[in-house]
């Protein structure tokens, strides 16, 4: 097929010219639509804070009534030769908006001196580097009346006025036919740029370089011809004359042409767009999408990342730094900002993944081939180091002496009136006392300390005035059924656990309707070798997940690794390493007590247990309403795993449709598991929890603690 080229005239462009719109409009395939220019210089359109917007040039404006579907579509005029582009529209109305094309013919004109259009076509051929000039402020164009108000001066307004001015569509592109008939205003700068603090809001741009600047064409030539240079503005503010002197910044400088991929998630500097829209610093650590690791520690979309692992961030050289250096499952701190609440600093737990992903890879883009180049091998070390923990140190310090090699951080808290002094050179409370005397030497706001006595004085004062019960007050005290004795909670607690899982999208199988789930587990196997807890099986959908372990015994996290999945009925057996543990863990969980026979059967008074999300117990005294209701679990659209041949209880009260647990007696031995169920109910999801007996997943458990030499 034979191309031809549509010729660029900007400078035809004039109020009163029909146009045509040629392009996709409304997802079209081809679509024509009229129009009259009507103005040569609208402000540049806001698309949000989120996206695109154009600053620093004027818009031409019709009305084509262009929507979806045409952007970057010529706008050619009676001679076919196209005046504008196609850029954007309002949703409500007829207005369309186009950008002039005198800075895209400059831009051409670039590339064909380096390539000439009668040479030969070459895979070879890199574009050349198109200089774009810019002072990291934004300028609005004010006419003489609005400009006065301002404070400009009679004086300075002759002047100007006089002087010839440039305008999109001029002859010649020179406007010499034109008087100008107002002035740019600085409308904001970006913070931490060169201009920040040096330009204000309201000041008036009479002058750069010497030469008076009425129009966004002439400042554009100007700054792109002084990149890398220092340039002269003078200004008025308030009605006084200013002079300052600023560096041109070149916009390929602060426009990201790097990203670093986290887990399926990007990762870059701040843009100079964002930072223009939300007010920040250019080149802070940006997500531009959380991805499987960041996104399962709950960093959200366009957050800022300030430190990692308790090292400041403030550009995406150290962030790679910090996150190279950490091995795979180490649980850091990372703190991090959103631009809605900017001033409220938020913590995360992340968890690092090498697993589903692999290392982070590092994209940098080749503006002259075109191509987008990946390494595994960045940053680069600096010299005169090994690895990437040796690069780290030279990085500033952290602020804390605990550290991180990968473990989870812990941090034991010591109060001030517990300082009472023991043989074994520790104070009362078990506190060594070399710990007490580091506290001692912190600094304690002072209404910290108020609060500290006076709470100390209630204990006190509580303590004195506390006196024993009588036995006989005691016995005569009318007891609660449903209350659970304090050695049978705490025996509960012991062996229940929060399981969390996490799915990445790479191991994602087909019947999973989420990526996420939680539920109560049941410790049913502790040893110093291997840890086995038992969870239902719509909460561990398939073993390719990550999993963390959170038990109510001690508040201990770690990972779980999936080792049975029953075929056919709702459980499944998670495996864990009790040497991952601390000490005081790995002494309080126990195993729970199976009570297989006799089976639970209806008019049965038990116990429905389970942990909230703070790990704090909850029980409930319910009834089984039935022990043996058959499942009947209809397929999926998708073919999944669903309970068959399953017989559950039903109780007369729950928790809800959502809360999983256990079904125990009096005594705390465990009758059931309280697991969750979800069924496919006219394309929607719907979870519900049932009671799957013990004799049914006893026999697992032991078979799979019988094999030979248990692991995790």
């Amino acid at each position: 097929m034979q191309v031809q080229e549509v010729p660029l005239a900007p400078e035809a462009a004039a109020v009163g010219v029909e146009i045509r719109v040629v392009g996709n409009d409304s997802g079209e395939k081809v679509s024509i639509l009229a129009g009259t220019l009507a103005r040569l210089d609208r402000d540049a359109p806001h698309y949000g804070r989120k996206g695109y917007n154009d600053f620093n040039t004027f818009y031409l404006q019709a009305a084509s009534g262009t929507k979806g579907g045409s952007s970057g579509s010529p706008v050619i005029d009676s001679q076919g030769r196209a005046i504008g582009l196609n850029a954007g529209g309002r949703t409500k109305a007829q207005s369309a908006y186009y950008l002039p094309l005198e800075r895209v013919v400059r831009a051409l004109q670039v590339l064909q001196e380096h390539w000439p259009l009668d040479g030969p076509l070459s895979s070879s051929w890199s574009a050349r580097h198109v200089s774009r000039g810019d002072l990291q402020s934004t300028f609005v164009f004010k006419g003489f009346d609005e400009v006065r108000r301002l404070g400009l001066r009679q004086e300075t307004e002759a002047v100007v006025r006089q002087v010839k001015a440039c305008s999109h569509g001029a002859p010649g592109a020179t406007g010499a036919d034109l008087h100008t008939v107002g002035l740019l205003v600085v409308e904001g700068t970006v913070p931490g740029s060169p201009a920040d603090g040096v330009l204000e809001p309201g000041d008036v741009l009479i002058r750069l370089q010497g030469q008076v600047v009425s129009h966004f064409l002439a400042l554009e030539e100007l700054l792109d011809a002084a990149v890398g240079q220092t340039v002269e503005l003078q200004l008025e503010r308030g009605g006084k004359p200013l002079t300052v002197q600023l560096p041109v910044t070149d916009l390929h400088s602060v426009t990201p042409n790097s990203m670093l991929e986290i887990a399926g998630g990007s990762v870059h500097a701040l843009s100079y767009q964002q930072a223009r829209n939300n007010r920040a610093v250019v080149g802070q650590v940006y997500i531009a999408e959380p991805g499987y690791m960041l996104g399962r520690a709950g960093v959200p979309k366009h957050a800022i990342v300030t430190s990692l692992d308790g090292v400041p961030t403030p550009d995406l050289t150290t962030f790679a730094v910090v996150l190279k250096s950490l091995k795979h499952g180490a649980r850091v701190p990372l703190e991090y900002i959103t631009f809605g609440e900017r001033h409220r600093r938020k913590s995360a737990i992340l968890q690092v993944d090498r697993q589903w992903y692999g290392v982070p890879l590092y994209w940098i883009r080749d503006d002259a081939a075109g191509l987008w180049h990946p390494s595994t091998d960045w940053p680069p070390l600096p010299p005169g180091t090994k690895d990437a923990a040796a690069a780290r140190q030279l990085l500033q310090p952290k602020p804390a002496t605990n550290g991180s090699n990968g473990t989870d951080h812990q941090i034991t808290d010591v109060s001030n009136e517990a300082a009472v002094p023991a043989s074994n050179g520790a104070t009362g409370n078990g506190v060594p006392a070399d710990a007490v005397a580091e506290a001692a030497t912190l600094v304690v706001h002072p209404v910290v300390a108020a609060a500290r006595k006076r709470l100390a004085e209630q204990k006190a004062s509580g303590a004195a005035a506390a006196s024993p019960v009588p036995a006989a007050a005691t016995a005569a005290a009318p007891s609660n059924a449903d209350a659970m004795s304090e050695d049978v909670e705490r025996k509960l607690l012991n062996c229940l656990v929060l399981v969390d899982v996490d799915i990445p999208l790479v191991a994602l199988s087909d019947g999973v309707h989420a990526r996420s789930f939680a539920g109560n587990g049941l410790v049913v196997y502790h040893s110093e070798d291997l840890g086995l807890v038992l969870i239902d099986r719509n909460t561990i959908t398939i073993g390719t997940c990550d999993v963390n372990l959170s038990f109510g015994a001690h508040p201990a996290e770690i990972p779980g690794v999936v080792r049975f999945l029953h075929p056919l009925h709702n459980f499944a057996l998670v495996a864990y390493d009790p040497a991952a543990l601390p000490a005081e863990a790995r002494a309080k969980i126990c195993a729970a007590e199976l009570l297989t026979h006799p089976p639970l059967a209806r008019g049965e008074r038990c116990r429905l247990v389970g942990l909230t999300q703070a790990l704090r117990i909850m029980q409930r005294s319910s009834t089984v309403t039935s022990a043996t209701v058959a499942l009947t679990i209809p397929s999926a659209e998708v073919p999944r795993f669903r309970a068959v041949h399953e017989e559950v209880v039903k109780l007369d009260q729950d928790f809800g449709a959502t809360f999983s647990g256990l079904l125990t007696d009096d005594e705390g031995r465990v009758r059931a598991l309280w697991g969750s169920y979800a069924e496919q109910v006219e394309r929607e999801e719907r979870e519900w929890c049932a009671g799957l007996p013990a004799h049914v997943f006893a026999p697992w458990v032991d078979r799979l603690v019988a094999q030979p030499s248990p692991g995790i």
